[in-house]
């Protein structure tokens, strides 16, 4: 075979020709760099695991440049060319806006599962746009746009391939050239999948609707999702179909934090071993830290990583209380997490504008202040190719020992946000920060209580998401104590442009 340029351990080139050989059977041919139109045939599905460091993220990296190098387009999400094509195509998802960022900021064209499921339907106008964007098309000109919103745009698309990103750049908003969103009709070609330990058995099923050729990555010793009795879609996956890399590589130094992670496999590491071995760790290693206290500071930017919901909830009290945040408000640079979207099925689009945005279940936000219209926020969305948005807002603190979350301020429908300052360790899977803090009373408190979870004790599948979470620091916190800000929130230190006013759609409650 030609080798890509990196070199592969022996468990990495045994998956990479297992891939080549599932991919040579549907036309491309990674060692020859060339592509055949897609065959008519039976769905193929295969699972490519491994724990954290095993170099999942390295092989899909280099597969996609594979594919790509032999014809396959990138698929994103953002507009596809009605033009009959015998090009072959290729789609990168993660679960999560977070985890697609995660796979962008390493060089990997990804997008979000739901980005795949609905297309957006342009007006045809900017359709002409679109393929002259993407060579498809000459350049045109169009009445309503300067030939230098036309270069701006060219030139926007040069550096992200975001048509719609080009099209904003060119002054324009999601309104003027998104007419609606439709589920997609027709099938895709094939399907790279990270972080698939948090599909569950609906979206996976959708996903091998789309996809005939699926390739999903993922660690088995990550947690399940909640409503899957502690399975993952890898069990559905036939043995013969399956591949795991065991080696854990190295890269320019060893890793405390994997070294902390992989240490939970030994069955003779219970949690008060694992807690002496995090503390033996930190004594030599400033990138484990054993902490004696929450360092409020971390908390406005990676949420300090919890069990039990009444913790979460004591936590993010007593952030907000040291910082003095008024209860009949927010205060810019106060964290949040996107908890779904209040909308009825007759908004449908404008649903699907907002998490286009990267206002999905889940994605990590800051507060910036109040938008232009009553109940409207500005907001930066943590990991968006375009952070800043402004939204109509439904804003839940909760509080201990209180049934009803307290509302600062709320449209009537909108984005439904709970504060970020904490977050559950399940919630917190598909992302990662530099600096992570993990309460470790609440993992002692799992330990305690003796539950398993698909053959392994729940504290350590818990422990193990967490500590992976940090590509810098992990904290191990031992102590329930908080520390003093060193000074009030900020958001100087966000990147991206302003959400500028135009960008709010039009309509009662309406989100932009």
């Amino acid at each position: 075979m030609t080798a890509p340029a990196i070199s592969f351990s022996e468990d990495q080139a045994e998956a990479w020709d297992r891939v080549a050989e599932m991919l040579r059977g549907a036309g491309v041919d990674l060692d020859e760099g060339t592509s055949e139109p897609a065959r008519e045939g039976l769905s193929k599905v295969m699972a490519l695991m491994g724990k954290a460091g095993s170099g999942k993220t390295l092989l899909l990296a280099e597969l996609s440049k594979a594919l790509q190098e032999a014809g396959c387009e990138v698929v994103s999400g953002d507009f596809e060319s009605r033009r009959k094509r015998e090009k072959r195509t290729l789609a990168i998802l993660a679960p999560t806006n977070k985890a697609a960022s995660v796979l962008r900021m390493r060089g990997v064209p990804a997008t979000t599962i739901h980005r795949i499921l609905y297309t957006p339907v342009y007006d045809p106008v900017y359709e002409r746009i679109a393929e002259w964007l993407m060579g498809n098309d000459e350049r045109p000109e169009i009445d309503t746009l300067t030939p230098e919103a036309l270069d701006r745009a060219y030139a926007s698309y040069q550096g992200h391939k975001s048509v719609p990103a080009a099209l904003a750049a060119a002054g324009l908003r999601g309104s003027d050239f998104i007419t609606g969103w439709k589920r997609r009709e027709e099938p895709l070609d094939i399907g790279f999948v990270d972080e698939a330990s948090m599909l569950d058995d609906r979206q996976f099923e959708d996903l091998k609707e789309i996809f005939p050729n699926l390739l999903l990555f993922g660690d088995p010793a990550q947690l399940a999702p909640v409503n899957q009795s502690g399975k993952m879609v890898f069990d559905a996956v036939p043995e013969d179909r399956k591949m795991e890399l065991s080696r854990i590589h190295r890269q320019e130094a060893s890793s405390p934090i994997l070294d902390l992670a992989h240490a939970l496999a030994d069955p003779e590491v219970d949690f008060y071993r694992f807690e002496r071995l995090v503390e033996e760790m930190a004594a030599k290693d400033d990138r484990v830290i054993w902490g004696q206290r929450v360092e409020v500071d971390l908390m406005a930017r990676s949420p300090v990583l919890v069990w039990r919901n009444a913790t979460r909830i004591r936590l993010i009290n007593a952030f907000r209380a040291v910082h003095g945040a008024p209860e009949t408000e927010l205060l810019p640079g106060e964290p949040l997490i996107c908890d779904g979207i209040e909308l009825p099925l007759k908004h449908r689009k404008k649903r699907l504008d907002l998490e286009a945005r990267g206002l999905i279940k889940g994605a990590q936000v800051v507060y910036l202040g109040p938008g232009k219209k009553p109940g409207f926020s500005r907001l930066h969305v943590m990991g968006a190719p375009d952070p800043q948005v402004s939204a109509a807002s439904i804003v839940k603190i909760e509080k201990p020992d209180e049934e009803e979350p307290f509302i600062p301020f709320a449209a009537r429908m909108g984005a439904t946000f709970l504060h970020g300052a904490a977050v559950t360790i399940h919630k917190a899977q598909g992302s990662q920060w530099e600096n992570v803090q993990v309460f470790g009373p609440d993992l002692y408190a799992a330990a305690r209580m003796g539950r398993v979870e698909a053959g392994q004790p729940l504290w350590k599948r818990l422990a193990y998401v967490a500590v992976t979470r940090a590509s810098e620091r992990l904290h191990w916190v031992v102590r329930n104590r908080l520390s003093k800000p060193s000074g009030p929130l900020r958001v100087d230190d966000l990147g991206g442009a302003p959400a500028p006013l135009e960008l709010e759609m039009q309509g009662e409650d309406a989100a932009g």
